[in-house]
């Protein structure tokens, strides 16, 4: 479904992605974890178009990115806790505006399945702008699904979601992803979230991948109990346990 090859971004001289490499298969989540300034945005910016490579290449059904990114994005979608959607319009309103964008059929039935899947049907009229953040977090879930995408990017997918929403959440994504054969790429600072939802992990620092396998074999690899812990020792230290990946 994607595949990656010596991704690299420089701002001003300044690395953010520093030559990554990495595949993701059909129905695969796969979580890209890293601390704040790892890469993990800019990463997931330019597999959406925002930005150019400075080099690497991209590809994503088998076709390069750059030379098939309208008929590439329209297979795929994302949702991210920090792109707010247009908030003086109400829920059903918006989702019909990138239904439209998204040429979705039988739009109103797809937004009413979404909204009642995700436990804000009651919430169809309400102002975006009224919606706490929560309530934000899964409208744009909705958002995100509206065109079955074939690859979905989650930026933070579960945050402020309350324990039982969060967990309501996390087994509806492993559900559609089985039902649906759906490619993910998840970034959360929720290691819960990774444990749970994830069937791979990629961690970077500083641009670079310097850990990858399935949890259970991550944790192995640097002698932890659970991710949290090897998350923490990445982020302190930038190590690669037993000079692994990178």
């Amino acid at each position: 479904m994607l595949r990656v090859q010596e991704l690299t971004k420089v701002f001003n001289g300044l690395t953010a992605v520093d030559r990554l490499s990495f595949c993701v298969a059909r129905g695969e989540i796969v979580a890209l974890l890293g601390a704040n300034g790892a890469g993990k945005t800019t990463t997931l910016q330019m597999l959406l178009g925002l930005i150019q490579p400075t080099s690497g290449q991209i590809e994503i059904f088998g076709r390069a990115f750059e030379r098939h990114r309208i008929e590439i994005l329209g297979r795929m979608n994302f949702a991210s806790v920090g792109v707010n959607l247009p908030m003086n319009l109400s829920v059903r309103q918006n989702l019909w505006v990138f239904a439209k964008l998204y040429a979705v059929k039988d739009v109103w039935a797809r937004i009413d399945d979404l909204l009642e899947r995700l436990e804000i049907a009651h919430l169809r009229d309400a102002l975006t702008g009224h919606l706490s953040s929560g309530e934000l977090t899964r409208l744009n879930l909705c958002k995100a699904l509206l065109n079955r995408p074939e690859l979905l990017l989650l930026d933070e997918p579960t945050a402020s979601l309350d324990p039982n929403i969060a967990d309501k959440v996390r087994k509806w994504l492993r559900h559609i992803q089985r039902e649906q054969d759906i490619a993910m790429i998840y970034t959360s600072h929720n290691m819960r979230d990774i444990e749970e939802v994830c069937d791979r992990v990629l961690f970077i620092q500083k641009g670079q991948l310097i850990a990858e396998g399935t949890p259970v074999q991550v944790m192995a690899q640097f002698g932890t109990r659970d991710l949290e812990q090897v998350f923490i020792r990445i982020a302190r230290s930038g190590e690669v346990a037993g000079g692994g990946a990178g």
